[in-house]
Parts: structure tokens; C-alpha cells; sequence
């Protein structure tokens, strides 16, 4: 008889149980329209603000890259002219071997100089703190205020940089820096990698702090040296991090136009034109809108594909 009852209450608790699984499925289906619904109010802001001022203008440039497109003047349909144009522009050509020098030239500094500042300065010691404020400070203030600052330290006989220089017995002081295609590249080359190198410190600082010291400690018993606590411990960590800082400083410096338009203008002659510059150039000095654009679409498609290249050299490897 207790066999029975057993079996009446377990048959009731399995309809129990049957009917709360399937009221939970009504209500579970029932509410999944709700927070459909409020994605989508939620995410309608973004997508609107990407399709104005995105997609929008992306479109719109395709089409005034298809014409001749004056800044003054009668827009006329050219179809792929100016795109074909571009392989036989040396102009264009002599841009693009300068602005990748100029890349190759400052991304290995800035990642060094900034790696070298963040050991400096990762530690919490006495002046830590200052130290990251000095050497944060450049990029803080920006390259179009650095670059104006260049102009006047760089000027003949008046400028700081000649006068130091004269002082160490390293020039005559009267070294034209601006008006010289070599000696101008290796002004704003410095110019950058003091600028820029304190961003890269940041970031990979904050990667380095979060590394447990457990790690460190354990090498140290093993009777591991600092350089081989970085080689094993730091630099794979921050792998993910470095390429972060590797990416930002090409792109940075395959579109730099500022440092170069304020110091330089290009010159002398186009000797320190850059792609952006060259296109700025043919926009509103040459007024040629049409033109310009289709160079800012290949330059665009140019720089995502280096983007995605990076990623996939510099992908974390199983």
C-alpha cells in the first residue's frame, strides 16, 4: 500500500513538473519578442548615426569620384577615368614611395622608445607618476601644436635647435632645416616619434601592470635574468597589445598630413609630399574634386587591406 501512494506522488510531481517546464516555455517564448524589440530601438540610434554619417558620404564620394567634379564649375560624368588616371600619375606615385619611407622609418622608434618608457615607468616608485606626465604630455599637446612650436626652434640662426646644435660643436647654427627634403624628413621623423611614443607607453604600461608579479617571482627562483623575464614573460603577454601599437602608428603614419602641411608644405619643391597631402592638394589648391576622391577611395581600400594584413601577421598563434 505505501508502494501505492509512492507511486501516486511521484506521477503528481512529474505532472507537476511537466506543467511548470511547459508554462516557463509559453513564457519564455512569450517574452522573447520584448527584448527583440528593445535591441532593435536600442541599436536604431547607432545604425542611423552610421548610415548619415558613414555610409551616406561613402556613397556620395563614389559618385563624385565617377566625375570630373570642379570646385567651381560644371560637374561632368567621367566614369572610370580617374580611377585609371591614378596608375599613370608619377606624382601620386612619388607620394606614396615617400609616405611609406616615412612609415618604415618612425613605426620601429615609436614602438621601442615607447616599450623602453613603459619598463621606465611601469613600477611604482618615487617620480613614476611625473615621469608618465612628462612623457605623456607631448602627444597631450598634439602634433599641429608641436609642429608650430618646430617651426620657430627651427629657423636659421634664431631657432633653439640651432643654437644647441652650435653650442655642441655640431653645426655653424645656421642649418635651414625646413627648406631641405632630407634634413625636413628627419626633423618631423623626430618630431613624431617624440610625440607619438608616449601613447605607445600607456598602452603597453597598462598591459605590462597587468601581468601578475607571481610570474616574475617564479622566474626569479629559477634564476631568471631581467632580460629573459621580458623575452618569456612580458613581450608574449603583451603580444596582443604590441600589434595594437604596431597597427595604430602605420595607419597613423600612412595618412600623416598635419606635421608635414604645418613644418614643410610638402616642399621643398614636393620632396615631403605625402599621399594625404598630395590629395589635399589636388582638391583644393588644383581644384580637382573628382580626382581627389578617387584617390582617397584607393587610399582608404589601400589602408584597410595593411589593417587586415597586420591583423592576420600578427594574430595570436595556438
Amino acid at each position: 500500500m505505501s508502494t501505492d501512494v509512492g507511486t501516486r506522488r511521484t506521477h503528481r510531481l512529474d505532472s507537476g513538473s511537466r506543467k511548470a517546464a511547459s508554462a516557463g516555455r509559453r513564457a519564455g517564448r512569450g517574452s522573447l519578442t520584448h527584448p527583440a524589440r528593445t535591441g532593435l530601438l536600442l541599436v536604431t540610434p547607432a545604425v542611423l548615426f552610421v548610415g548619415v554619417f558613414v555610409l551616406v558620404p561613402l556613397a556620395f564620394a563614389v559618385v563624385i569620384s565617377l566625375t570630373n567634379w570642379p570646385l567651381i564649375g560644371t560637374v561632368k560624368f567621367s566614369g572610370l577615368k580617374n580611377y585609371t588616371a591614378i596608375a599613370s600619375d608619377a606624382a601620386f606615385a612619388k607620394s606614396v614611395l615617400y609616405t611609406l619611407l616615412y612609415t618604415v622609418i618612425v613605426t620601429g622608434p615609436i614602438l621601442v622608445l615607447g616599450y623602453a618608457l613603459a619598463v621606465l615607468v611601469r613600477r611604482k616608485r618615487r617620480g613614476a607618476t611625473l615621469l608618465r606626465t612628462v612623457f605623456f604630455l607631448p602627444f597631450v599637446v598634439g602634433l599641429s601644436t608641436l609642429s608650430f612650436v618646430t617651426v620657430l626652434e627651427a629657423q636659421p640662426d634664431s631657432g633653439a635647435i640651432n643654437i644647441v646644435l652650435r653650442k655642441l660643436g655640431i653645426t655653424d647654427g645656421t642649418t635651414a632645416w625646413l627648406v631641405d627634403g632630407p634634413l625636413a624628413t628627419g626633423l618631423i621623423c623626430v618630431l613624431v616619434i617624440w610625440g607619438v611614443s608616449g601613447l605607445t607607453m600607456m598602452l603597453l604600461m597598462a598591459g605590462m601592470q597587468a601581468i601578475p608579479r607571481e610570474f616574475y617571482e617564479s622566474s626569479e627562483l629559477d634564476g631568471a635574468t631581467w632580460w629573459q623575464q621580458e623575452r618569456e614573460i612580458t613581450i608574449p603577454v603583451l603580444r596582443r597589445t604590441i600589434a595594437m601599437c604596431v597597427i595604430i602608428s602605420v595607419v597613423g603614419s600612412l595618412l600623416a598630413f598635419t606635421q608635414f602641411y604645418i613644418l614643410t608644405r610638402g616642399g621643398p619643391g614636393t620632396d615631403t609630399t605625402t599621399v594625404v597631402q598630395y590629395i589635399y592638394n589636388r582638391a583644393f589648391v588644383q581644384l580637382q574634386l573628382g580626382a581627389a576622391t578617387a584617390l582617397s577611395i584607393v587610399l582608404v581600400i589601400v589602408v584597410g587591406l595593411v589593417t587586415a594584413a597586420q591583423f592576420w601577421l600578427l594574430r595570436e598563434k595556438d
